[in-house]
């Protein structure tokens, strides 16, 4: 999606302070851009309107950015972390419980410093009404329908029958978020391998690649980071904890008003959200062996919760 290069600097006079390197990422020196799923301006954006307004130490530092729409080249220049941090594993090894922990204790701190803010909307993010949602649902039925036709006899009855069901009733589980109350800005692409994790165990954790961020529903990056991408036996093992230290840490800093109940309800109907990740990837030209898993791990969380009864 795009090119990392390293920048090592060469300062004149005294640079104590100054960075030894930093880090470039630029569009790929290809047509990649030239087609309907545009990489780039929202993380240009994000850099620019929310890193600037939010607490420090959440995600690299950002020295420089551009978007160019006529072209659709684009740059940021990030601060380099490789001497402090590190991903935390070798995809696709999940971490360990501890620095899970730490994970979800940094999107808690994230998602309460942007919980129901008044920029919200207004010139951070898009808020969507009910007939946007449900054109761009409409779309999402037909990458689907592509999809499945393109799998045939690899995607079950049972499994198409489940997604019916989905399409048939998206929009009561679209209707939570589009309340508008607990609600904040999410990553949008929250696996444990888009999280820089200090090595000196601290928790000065830094999320990176911020192109699909929005507002939404918080436990959407949950359900990313666990239902998504964990086997059911690992997930069953941490889920529940994690999300108690999640709202702990939610609470801790400053959310009221949102209980442990209201976390778990938003967090099932997050999880059947996650339907729509194969599909739509797949329409992105991404190769199976990132979303043909998702879909055992996605349908095998959906039976574990009992999502089915948010379907009718």
């Amino acid at each position: 999606m795009s090119r990392i290069v390293r920048l090592r600097l060469t300062c004149e006079g005294t640079t104590e302070t100054a960075p030894r390197s930093l880090i470039l990422k630029t569009a790929l020196p290809t047509d990649a851009n030239d087609g309907p799923f545009v990489h780039g301006a929202n993380e240009v954006t994000f850099y620019v309107n929310v890193a600037a307004a939010m607490p420090e130490k959440l995600v690299p530092r950002c020295f420089d950015s551009a978007w160019r729409a006529e072209t659709r080249k684009w740059h940021l220049l990030l601060e380099d972390l490789a001497d402090t941090h590190e991903v935390a594993t070798q995809w696709p090894l999940p971490p360990s419980e501890e620095i899970c922990r730490r994970m979800v204790r940094t999107l808690a701190r994230f998602h309460a410093a942007w919980w129901d803010h008044p920029r919200l909307g207004v010139d951070i993010g898009a808020r969507v009404d009910a007939e946007t949602a449900r054109q761009a649902m409409q779309r999402h039925a037909g990458a689907y329908a592509r999809f499945a036709d393109h799998l045939g006899d690899r995607l079950s009855r049972e499994r198409r029958q489940l997604y019916e069901r989905f399409f048939e009733a998206a929009h009561r589980v679209q209707a939570r978020v589009l309340t508008w109350r607990n609600v904040t800005l999410v990553h949008g692409d929250a696996h444990v391998w888009n999280c820089f994790v200090p090595k000196d165990g601290s928790d000065d954790l830094r999320y990176f690649d911020w192109d699909t961020w929005r507002i939404g529903l918080a436990t959407g990056d949950l359900a990313y980071m666990m239902a998504t991408h964990w086997y059911p036996e690992r997930r069953r093992q941490l889920e529940g904890p994690l999300l108690d230290h999640y709202h702990q840490a939610l609470l801790a800093h400053g959310v009221q008003g949102y209980d442990r109940a209201a976390l778990a309800e938003d967090y099932r109907r997050s999880v059947v959200m996650q339907l729509l990740l194969p599909p739509l990837q797949w329409s992105a030209g991404i190769p199976p062996w990132v979303w043909w898993s998702h879909i055992e791990r996605i349908t095998a969380a959906v039976d574990d919760l009992d999502c089915r009864p948010l379907l009718g």
